[in-house]
């Protein structure tokens, strides 16, 4: 059965859909916010939420619990309780039939009222002035925007810290994006293939351009994304998300190349393969081929671990925690990479 949302989507997104009267009763915009067992984060970006300049009645708050558990329960129904008198509506949303934040965050959209959809992670903090930067930069008929990711950095981060302050840079990213209602019903929503915390919110931004729409910056729309604290060895468990790179291009092979990446990584495949090479020295009782291979993997390996260090900080856990990610993460990366290829059926090396 055909939905109200799915009734008024086009199929191009420059062709607004006529108001109803129905909308007129609907929250101006929603805020949808996916969590997973982090009550602590989730209260802070909260608490700065239902402080928003906005009036009350012009937005809700919708918390996608992507694991449902009665601590994050109980504080959403507490704040929802004491902000209900001030006309402010923040609803609970278990999520069970979900994996990721992209399926937590198409329940939300689907689940809220707003005209304009506006996402952001449980870990942020957005400005006071975020809900209104964010409409005033869709007002020109764009059908999305990006705000502004501020990550506070020590003088000398570590190597996790400088990898996340990459989300100031991103051109879309969820952490702080703006999203008109018929563009998401247009484009279906994130693709929830994509069950990481990784390149499902390109893959919109992309989906978006490639149906015509109007991807614009709201630079006045800011939220805070402090770096949390991770365990030794992070950076390992990160090489997964390659394999969501091959989905992506797959999707979007034009403009991958074009605003993300347009050669493989050179230096991985150079440090695998010289450590192959040493090994099929080492197996077949060349001493002169392993002799070049491993030397070859030694250079390239120290050469990664100086460029991971530059500007980063000198700690004595920090420098071994460097050293031995530096001697995997190739080959993990790689690993990712192809089979992320296979899976996915594309030609991406």
């Amino acid at each position: 059965m055909s939905t109200p949302d799915a009734i008024q989507a086009q199929t191009r997104l420059d062709q607004p859909s006529a108001p109803s009267e129905a909308a007129a009763l609907r929250p101006e915009v929603s805020v949808v916010v996916p969590t997973w067992r982090r009550p602590a984060l989730l209260e802070r970006c909260l608490e700065a939420l239902v402080r928003q300049t906005l009036w009350p009645e012009r937005y809700e708050i919708v918390v996608c619990d992507d694991g449902p558990d009665d601590a994050t329960r109980a504080l959403v129904e507490r704040l929802a309780d004491a902000h209900r008198t001030r006309g402010l509506c923040i609803d609970y949303l278990p999520i069970t039939a979900t994996q990721g934040p992209a399926g937590a965050r198409n329940a939300g959209w689907r689940h809220a009222r707003g005209k304009t959809i506006a996402f952001t992670d449980d870990d942020t903090i957005p400005d006071p002035h975020w809900l209104e930067a964010g409409l005033e930069a869709l007002a020109g008929g764009a059908c999305a925007a990006a705000g502004t990711i501020v990550v506070p950095l020590p003088e000398q981060p570590t190597d996790y810290e400088a990898d996340a302050s990459g989300l100031e840079r991103a051109e879309f990213a969820t952490a702080n994006a703006f999203v008109e209602r018929a563009a998401l019903v247009a484009v279906n929503g994130f693709d929830e293939r994509f069950t990481a915390a990784w390149r499902e919110d390109s893959d919109l931004q992309f989906s978006l351009l490639s149906a015509g729409g109007q991807v614009v910056k709201a630079a006045r729309a800011i939220v805070v994304h402090p770096v949390r604290p991770a365990r030794w060895g992070v950076s390992l468990a990160q090489q997964r998300k390659s394999a969501f790179e091959a989905l992506l291009y797959r999707k979007h092979p034009t403009l991958y190349r074009s605003r993300i990446a347009g050669t493989p990584p050179l230096a991985y495949y150079a440090t695998v393969s010289a450590a192959l090479i040493g090994l099929a020295g080492i197996l077949g009782r060349i001493p002169a081929l392993a002799g070049i291979g491993l030397i070859a993997w030694l250079a390239l390996t120290f050469r990664f671990f100086l460029l991971r260090m530059r500007g980063r900080s000198r700690t004595l856990t920090h420098i071994g925690e460097m050293a031995a990610t530096s001697a995997l993460i190739p080959f993990l990366s790689i690993y990712w990479r192809l089979r992320g290829a296979i899976r996915y059926r594309t030609w991406f090396l």
